[in-house]
């Protein structure tokens, strides 16, 4: 009965680490389609959502954001944003 429990357990924890990464993983896939939307309200709620969320991939796509964005304010957000997500990486 112990042994069963005990891997009713491992089995959920690892059920959730794997819901965890897919819902991780969909977000990440909406926040890079928001950052370059034409609507510059889901461009800005974008680059809250991945000021949140340090990392490479959160660095690539900045430094790819702020070539392309052409609103001079959402440009300079994304430079700050861009500085201060590398600073927590190094």
């Amino acid at each position: 009965m112990r042994a069963r429990h005990g891997g009713l357990v491992a089995a959920g924890f690892v059920g959730g680490v794997v819901a965890g990464l897919l819902v991780w993983s969909m977000q990440m896939n909406r926040s890079r389609r928001d950052l370059f939307s034409r609507n510059p309200i889901k461009r800005f709620a974008a680059l809250g959502y991945l000021g949140g969320h340090p990392g490479i991939e959160t660095v690539r796509l900045l430094t790819e954001y702020v070539r392309w964005e052409s609103q001079p304010l959402l440009r300079k957000r994304a430079q700050k944003l861009l500085h201060r997500v590398q600073e927590h990486l190094v």
